[in-house]
């Protein structure tokens, strides 16, 4: 388990450099003026080119992607922004906690109730609650998560006066975009909780447990869902990645400053270096999300534990 950890993480290498080497390439052959961003329109031309050859802007397009993947992943110097002359790992380690607690909140929301809702759903096979369980799964897809934000904002902070509406601070500022983001999900997950418990349910160790006289409770929490939990690991690891990267109009209505607000603001002022390095981050951490649903898998079946090792025991016997 241990040398499949190994490898996987040495994986992570070349879907790292290969992001970069993709969003660099993007960036450079955008219609954008490095020069004409930091010094302003009014600045001389002749200004503007010594701005380009100090900062390396007139070199080839190969030598410039091995600087900056040299300073990103070897020196570990994001470099500045152009438009607000920030230093980039400074804002990420300061935005990045506020993008991870608002996507586990949402996530935690959308877990604590799509997978309850997809097995009531299984359990009530074709009857009134696994229509209305159905219902509401499908208004959480229809819902854009912008009109629900803002019609959170009106009902709970112009109306009632019980959330604020926007900022940062305790977690009752995280309560609105939470609830806000979580639609998606809640309804991702109550599909395929549904989905797999119907595929369990119906297996004949189901049938022999229930004529055992073990409770229904523990039949379907015990050896229905525990059985089901593999594909909707999937679905709950995905979503992670998905919220992690797709924060950025909840974080804006909420005025929040994490990843979001930060790569939406550095993209209408161009300001490509915090687009590069902001991508790569979460195109890392979206790999290690990644790595943890594997292990997941592990955890919850024997068999798929088994096979990690067997596999790694073989490489061994090979070597």
């Amino acid at each position: 388990m241990i040398r499949y950890i190994i490898r996987r993480l040495l994986w992570m290498i070349p879907v790292a450099l290969g992001v970069a080497v993709i969003v660099f390439t993007l960036m450079t052959f955008c219609p954008s003026d490095a020069a004409e961003i930091i010094l302003g329109s009014n600045a001389t031309e002749e200004d503007k080119e010594i701005l380009r050859d100090s900062m390396g802007l007139n070199d080839p397009f190969f030598v410039r992607l091995g600087d900056f993947l040299t300073d990103t992943f070897i020196r570990f110097d994001f470099g500045k922004s152009w438009v607000t002359k920030a230093d980039i790992k400074t804002s990420i380690l300061e935005r990045m906690p506020r993008t991870f607690v608002l996507t586990v909140s949402t996530l935690a929301i959308s877990v604590l109730v799509g997978i309850p809702l997809g097995i009531i759903a299984a359990i009530n096979q074709g009857k009134l609650g696994d229509n209305m369980c159905m219902a509401f799964a499908l208004a959480g897809i229809s819902i854009p998560n912008f009109w629900l934000a803002l019609l959170l904002v009106i009902l709970f902070s112009v109306k009632l006066k019980l959330l604020p509406p926007m900022g940062i601070g305790g977690l009752e500022y995280y309560i609105l975009p939470a609830i806000a983001g979580c639609t998606n999900g809640i309804a991702s997950l109550a599909r395929q909780t549904r989905s797999s418990m119907l595929e369990v349910i119906r297996s004949d160790y189901i049938t022999t447990a229930r004529a055992k006289g073990v409770k229904e409770f523990d039949v379907i929490t015990k050896h229905a869902l525990k059985n089901a939990l593999i594909p909707i690991i999937t679905v709950v690891g995905t979503h992670f990645g998905r919220l992690l990267g797709g924060m950025m109009i909840i974080e804006t209505i909420f005025s929040i400053p994490g990843m979001g607000t930060l790569i939406i603001t550095a993209v209408n002022t161009r300001d490509l270096p915090v687009v590069q390095v902001g991508s790569i981050i979460l195109a890392i951490v979206f790999s290690f999300c990644m790595l943890i649903v594997d292990l997941l898998y592990a955890a919850v079946d024997p068999r798929i534990k088994a096979q990690y090792e067997s596999m790694g025991k073989r490489r061994v016997k090979h070597g």
